[in-house]
């Protein structure tokens, strides 16, 4: 692991606004750029954590608050918060006025930012949870950029809707993995089957992996759910595909 530099925080404008936005460097030159989109709980020590972890990689990592429109909101606690009717109420209000057409649209917004920065070049990205559709959805509309991109328990990759990214796949040159609980109701066996068709009849280099026994929020450290082995596995996956994509 690499010395990591901490954290810098900017502020990116976007069509919309103004998105704060936690950035974290290896010491030396970085390999790459790396995207981490949230989860629905926000940016938090625990991302901050995961982020650094890619920084010691070699990449410099944006992790942007995909609910700027919105603020201030939260904080919320991942073990608790849809335990409690206030704070589910909250979290059902950031995500389902957060639509992914904004988060598409901010996706230039934060290619550009880490340009400015100082990082050019191909980008890789990431995402947990509802930040797993929202990766896939930016490697489809900035295919000329995106190289790499993961998803992790995210939700509704083949979903019924129009946003869905499964019809996005003919768009996406990236590589692709995605990690799926091995239960979970947000991405059912019917969803994972959909996506693995439409990611190999548009000829998408991809892997899709069911991560046995893990619970939906298994590689996020604060979460209820957290499983150091398969965080671990994880973590093997991810920078593999970054190594092999990015340097």
């Amino acid at each position: 692991m690499e010395r990591v530099m901490a954290k810098q925080e900017i502020e990116i404008k976007t069509q919309d606004g103004s998105a704060r936005a936690g950035l974290f460097r290896p010491a030396a030159t970085a390999k790459a750029g790396v995207i981490l989109y949230m989860d629905v709980f926000g940016p938090r020590p625990a991302l901050d954590q995961m982020a650094e972890r890619l920084a010691g990689n070699g990449y410099a990592v944006l992790v942007p608050d995909l609910f700027y429109r919105n603020v201030p909101y939260g904080p919320f606690d991942p073990k608790t918060a849809f335990a409690e009717e206030k704070s589910k109420a909250g979290l059902s209000a950031l995500s389902g006025g957060t639509t992914q057409d904004m988060t598409i649209r901010d996706g230039s917004a934060f290619l550009d930012a880490l340009v400015a920065e100082g990082v050019a070049g191909p980008v890789g990205v990431v995402g947990y949870c509802m930040g797993g559709a929202r990766a896939l959805n930016a490697a489809a509309t900035y295919p000329d950029r995106i190289v790499a991109a993961a998803s992790f328990h995210g939700g509704n990759l083949a979903s019924d809707a129009p946003d869905s990214p499964h019809r996005k796949a003919a768009s996406i040159k990236a590589r692709v993995y995605v990690g799926t609980s091995g239960i979970d109701r947000s991405f059912p066996p019917e969803q994972s089957a959909r996506l693995a068709e439409a990611l190999r009849v548009a000829e998408v280099d991809h892997v899709i992996e069911n991560y046995v026994g893990m619970g939906h929020g298994w590689c996020v450290p604060d979460h209820s759910v957290y499983d150091a082995a398969g965080a671990e596995r994880h973590w093997k996956r991810l920078i593999t595909l970054f190594a092999e994509s990015l340097g």
